[in-house]
């Protein structure tokens, strides 16, 4: 589930019928230190970039932890950038008028402080929509802020996997194996259709 297309998870959670996609958003960091990771994580942005969505790329620092039990002293990594870029990026895209309603799909509470700055500033927009992971719970402090919410399941997610290539204007994406579907996993779009009762 992890090969997953950011825009199509956007088009399927938005009602179709009154709303139009204009833009997704994915703020991350490349993690430190282990090659094939950072590789795993390349392909993936590489794919998200050729169906459309804006990747926006924070950075790792090491901050020195130590144990006070046996005193033992390590470098940590920590991400940076990710949380204030996502907030950065909706409070632009609040101003130059992207959209109307937003989705925010996160589970940190600290982007509170924008769904409250996006509510208080930008009184015509509609709505800031919630969104969870699966199987994480909303945060309460965005979920005051918000109009609605939206829970995603594992069907959002199976239905939004990417095909094993994805080829566009960019370097193509291309699934790691560490990515693959069990072998006997079948897309929801290739599934037999159930017959509707009479």
């Amino acid at each position: 589930m992890k090969w997953c297309n950011l825009w199509r998870l956007g088009e399927i959670i938005i009602p179709s019928v009154s709303e139009k996609l204009v833009k997704v958003v994915f703020c991350t960091a490349y993690y430190p230190g282990d090659p094939q990771k950072r590789w795993r994580h390349e392909q993936l942005m590489n794919a998200l970039r050729n169906v459309g969505v804006d990747c926006v790329m924070g950075h790792y620092i090491h901050e020195e932890r130590d144990c006070r039990e046996c005193g033992r002293v390590w470098q940590q990594p920590n991400e940076k950038a990710s949380d204030l870029n996502l907030g950065l990026s909706l409070i632009t895209d609040a101003w130059n008028d992207v959209f109307d309603r937003a989705y925010l799909l996160t589970a940190d509470s600290d982007q509170a402080a924008t769904a409250r700055f996006l509510r208080e500033t930008f009184k015509e927009k509609k709505s800031l929509v919630t969104v969870s992971p699966p199987g994480r719970n909303f945060s309460a402090n965005i979920t005051q802020f918000s109009e609605g919410r939206i829970a995603l399941t594992r069907e959002h997610i199976e239905r939004s996997v990417f095909p094993a290539t994805i080829m566009g204007n960019g370097p193509p994406g291309r699934r790691p194996r560490e990515y693959d579907p069990p072998a006997d996993w079948v897309h929801p779009d290739n599934r037999p259709q159930k017959k509707a009762e009479a």
